[in-house]
């Protein structure tokens, strides 16, 4: 098949690979991405931010993550909620507060049938997720799924496969890590090697709750509390520790190679076979390890993430960062500016974007304001933004050359969505999924599990 506008002996791959980024992203509305100075911490690159037609939503799933999901849509511009969907009545009029102009279902399919939507959450229980996920996808919606992505392997790699496939929309896995631009700024600093060699790391997350919810009804009950249930619930290791283990992957810059997990009932009595407290160790490459607890019987000291290297550690507490030196690492240059806390008997030098500048800003350290906004809100941003983006580069590429292309088209979509914001995609979804999978099996069985390099393959 030939381009349809342009010269019979141009191939449109090689016209697509021939033409440089920057003018693609032009063509297709992006902006450039400029390269971080990689000398010393910076900004995070500008991203692109649509401020063309808004993506229209669905919310499927409307439980207490569903609403949250909505809460934060209501925030953005650029991402009108138009339908909303769950089988239990009682939660689609509650969330009707959040979206009183979207349509309501309690059938998810007749969302998908819906032309009008463009882009499908889903926040529904976890071993739902796959059913969901295809049919959107072969209904061509862009699809934002709540992470982990499922609850057996092969279900997330099923996930994974479709979203590779479906190559005429975005898929983002809810990684919202991955779109916080605070986290960019401190990953930039890690790959500067200001830390050293990576030593091991460790990650908590402590909230005394019983994660329990009540109905009248009793298998309304049991449905609600599926997370209690170890036949459909990968615990607090994959519904909380899943977003803490994918940051680790990505700062480490590794996969595990094991697993060792511990975990009990210390606190609540109520029937569940749910470990309330759980401890899993993982190995990487190069026998650094990862020890990551998480517990709904204590709330002390709540939630923080520590990396451990020979130059430096660096302590990540939500949208907050430290690092700490060792006496005999190597001057960076730009300490002096920084704003110094106490720990302790140790010094943190708070991490904040362009704390290099600040002097010439007239600006003291420390009164940079910190980034407030939510996480959630950062990957929304980009989910609507980046579908946009993707739908665009389709549509471009349908009105020049044959649609059913996929080798060319995914090459097309790939140059212009070099200028998206950032967001975790299929690929660090089933990463971070598998990871939380062996982990918690590794919990409840009380072993160590090796993983399996094509557990992580496509």
């Amino acid at each position: 098949m030939k381009m349809k506008d342009t010269p019979p002996d141009v191939n449109r791959r090689d016209f697509i690979k021939g033409t440089s980024a920057s003018t693609l992203a032009m063509l297709m509305g992006g902006i450039e991405l400029r390269a971080a100075d990689q000398s010393q911490p910076t900004e995070a690159p500008t991203q692109y931010n649509t401020t063309g037609e808004p993506l229209k939503c669905a919310v499927i799933g409307l439980g207490t993550r569903g609403r949250e999901l909505l809460a934060t849509l209501a925030k953005l511009p650029n991402a009108p909620v138009v339908a909303i969907c769950d089988s239990y009545e009682a939660f689609v009029k509650r969330a009707k507060a959040a979206a009183p102009e979207a349509e309501t279902f309690a059938d998810y399919k007749q969302v998908l049938a819906k032309k009008e939507v463009e882009g499908v959450l889903i926040a529904t229980p976890t071993p739902t997720h796959k059913e969901l996920v295809l049919a959107a996808l072969a209904a061509g919606k862009h699809v934002y799924c709540e992470a982990p992505l499922a609850t057996t392997i092969d279900d997330a790699r099923a996930i994974a496969q479709a979203a590779r496939k479906h190559v005429k929309v975005n898929f983002q896995a809810g990684l919202q890590g991955r779109s916080y631009p605070h986290h960019h700024f401190l990953l930039t600093f890690v790959r500067t090697g200001a830390l050293g060699r990576n030593v091991k790391a460790y990650t908590q997350w402590h909230k005394k709750q019983s994660w329990r919810r009540t109905s009248p009804n009793p298998d309304r009950e049991k449905e609600l509390n599926w997370r209690l249930d170890s036949a459909t619930s990968l615990g607090l290791i994959g519904e909380i520790g899943v977003h803490q283990v994918d940051l680790a992957n990505w700062i480490i810059n590794a996969l595990p190679v094991s697993v060792t997990g511990f975990g009990g009932l210390v606190n609540w009595s109520d029937g569940r076979d749910v470990p309330d407290s759980v401890e899993a160790v993982f190995e990487y490459p190069g026998k650094v390890f990862l020890t990551c607890e998480a517990s709904l019987a204590t709330s002390f000291d709540g939630e923080n993430n520590v990396f451990y290297g020979t130059d430096a550690a660096l302590m990540v507490r939500q949208n907050k960062a430290w690092m700490f030196k060792e006496v005999d690492a190597p001057l960076l240059g730009w300490e002096v500016y920084a704003k110094k806390d106490a720990f302790y008997k140790d010094t943190g030098i708070v991490l904040v974007a362009n704390a290099t500048k600040l002097a010439a800003q007239g600006k003291k350290p420390g009164e940079e304001p910190a980034d407030e906004k939510p996480a959630l809100q950062d990957a929304l941003e980009a989910f609507a933004s980046n579908s946009k983006v993707y739908g665009a580069a389709v549509e471009d590429f349908a009105s020049n050359f044959d649609v059913n292309d996929a080798a060319a088209l995914k090459d097309a979509v790939d140059n212009a969505m070099k200028n998206k914001m950032h967001a975790a995609g299929y690929k660090e979804g089933l990463e971070a999924t598998v990871s939380v999978i062996k982990a918690n099996e590794a919990i409840l069985k009380g072993e160590r599990v090796k993983f399996q390099k094509e557990w992580f393959a496509l």
